[in-house]
């Protein structure tokens, strides 16, 4: 695949390398100086950074500034956008917003439900769906044209990312969903936090047969778990989340004070049995309010150092 944008995360995934990212959640205020200091724990170990948009629909910052804030630093940053909260005109304009401050990655998202976060009787938008969000944002790059059929003086140079669970129910339907993806031009994958690697293998296997994965970058998404309460909670109430007994035992089995360690091992041995499977091509850490590990994640795993691009 030949790079369309000045990405950096496009470049190191076109050289060939593993791409390594991470993600930061916006503050439930005004201060960014609370982004600043996660960036700068992770900065040297992964080659973009993600900020979410308003993660499961709780008010926060919002992740174009939080995004801005990263550029201004020298940084690479992923633009998360959900379409639950915009309709098509305030989707192009943010769109046009991060282009304005040459953010080249975006990630487009439908959001979780209102009913999770602090507003539940917020509306629903969803003018358009993350597919027709992934459209939308390849129609202004490659066509320099909106919605309405204007054109756009200086249109958005952005690499277009998506997400995938492939552990979400019905199963059948998960690799038929990342067509649909590829298909509305999705570029880049990141996928839910994986613990169940041998269901995550099967599914890279069933892409690989339709031949997706020559057809789009999928980062393996990886979340280190801090304890085994941590585990049964994924395990139990996080919808979509596929985490075995084994790894639950695994972690209830070692001492408390140990556990956090514990998580970290079983986050570096997925990486490491992960880089063997055909078509990964990088990986995504989200560790939850523990960026502080990220960089002995990727050096432990043997991704580091980053390789520079020009």
């Amino acid at each position: 695949m030949n790079c369309k944008t000045p990405s950096k995360l496009e470049k190191i995934l076109a050289a060939g390398h593993f791409a390594v990212t991470s993600e930061c959640g916006p503050p439930r205020g005004s201060d960014i100086s609370h982004i600043e200091h996660k960036a700068n724990l992770i900065k040297n170990h992964v080659d973009a950074i993600n900020i979410t948009d308003n993660q499961t629909s709780v008010t926060r910052l919002c992740s174009l500034a939080a995004c801005i804030k990263l550029k201004l630093m020298g940084l690479e940053p992923v633009l998360q956008m959900v379409t639950r909260d915009r309709n098509r005109i305030a989707i192009q304009s943010d769109i046009l917003g991060a282009a304005s401050f040459d953010i080249f990655n975006l990630l487009c998202l439908s959001g979780d439900h209102q009913s999770f976060g602090d507003c539940a009787q917020g509306q629903n938008v969803h003018d358009l769906d993350s597919m027709q969000l992934i459209q939308t944002a390849r129609h202004m790059r490659d066509e320099g044209k909106f919605l309405g059929g204007a054109d756009i003086e200086r249109p958005p140079k952005m690499f277009v990312g998506a997400a995938a669970n492939p552990f979400a129910d019905p199963f059948e339907i998960r690799v038929p969903r990342l067509a649909k993806k590829i298909a509305a031009g999705v570029e880049f994958i990141q996928t839910q936090c994986i613990y169940n690697l041998d269901k995550f293998e099967l599914w890279m296997k069933m892409a690989r047969d339709r031949g997706l994965h020559e057809k789009v970058y999928i980062l393996a998404g990886l979340t280190p778990l801090k304890s085994a309460g941590m585990a049964k909670y994924m395990k139990n109430r996080v919808p979509g989340m596929d985490v075995p007994d084994e790894v639950v035992k695994r972690m209830s089995d070692t001492p408390k004070d140990k556990q956090p360690d514990e998580g970290i091992k079983i986050c570096i041995e997925s990486i490491q049995r992960l880089k063997e499977v055909e078509g990964v091509k990088g990986f995504h850490i989200m560790a939850i309010e523990w960026e502080e590990k990220v960089p002995e994640i990727v050096e432990s795993a043997g991704l580091y150092p980053r390789p520079a691009v020009d």
